[in-house]
């Protein structure tokens, strides 16, 4: 199974993100494209097992992406 097609079918589902500064993000994966720029809505940032909420949409530029866990 190819990555993207992982992505496919986390769509409209939590994931978590992390990213290269160490940033985490837990979120409903709203969108993506081929450059793994992701769209989360609900999204909350995760740091220190410390969750801090942020409201609306949180774009992820995908060159900033570690992992993404369905």
């Amino acid at each position: 199974m190819k990555p993207l097609d992982v992505l496919q079918q986390s769509l409209h589902k939590r994931v978590l993100v992390e990213t290269k500064g160490g940033r985490s993000f837990r979120g409903v994966l709203d969108a993506f494209d081929q450059h793994l720029n992701l769209v989360l809505t609900g999204a909350d940032e995760v740091v220190a097992d410390v969750t801090t909420p942020h409201a609306g949409i949180t774009l992820v530029r995908g060159d900033s992406v570690v992992f993404i866990s369905p």
